[in-house]
């Protein structure tokens, strides 16, 4: 992933209803949600949740897909897996330190530990 790719989609989670609705519909998963659904799970109106969703789709982070008179929206996994290992390719100076299990933990200095 490029760091302009990255900046842009951090920008677009930095924002407290886009980080909620995308994580919303990474637990629906394939199945993804209408925007109806995900007002009513969100309990924001409609006019909101369509300024915030047009933002996840233009950052790349949602995609929308027409199934008869609805729009399907789901989390884009490829681009958040991206994300995710542009911020970890360089984690513990490259040794294999188990990233995704918490092991990469800063060390303690004298003054952290005070």
């Amino acid at each position: 992933m490029e760091e302009a790719k990255a900046v842009q989609s951090l920008a677009a989670l930095a924002q407290a209803m886009r980080l909620r609705i995308f994580r919303v519909l990474v637990v629906a998963g394939g199945e993804g949600l209408t925007p109806s659904r995900l007002a009513e799970q969100l309990g924001v109106a409609p006019p909101t949740l369509s300024f915030h969703l047009k933002e996840l789709l233009h950052a790349g982070l949602v995609s929308q897909e027409r199934d008869g008179r609805n729009l399907i929206y789901r989390a884009d996994f490829e681009r958040m897996n991206d994300l995710l290992s542009f911020l970890t390719a360089h984690c513990c100076q490259g040794a294999d330190c188990g990233v995704g299990q918490a092991v990469c933990k800063p060390k303690r200095t004298a003054k952290t530990a005070a």
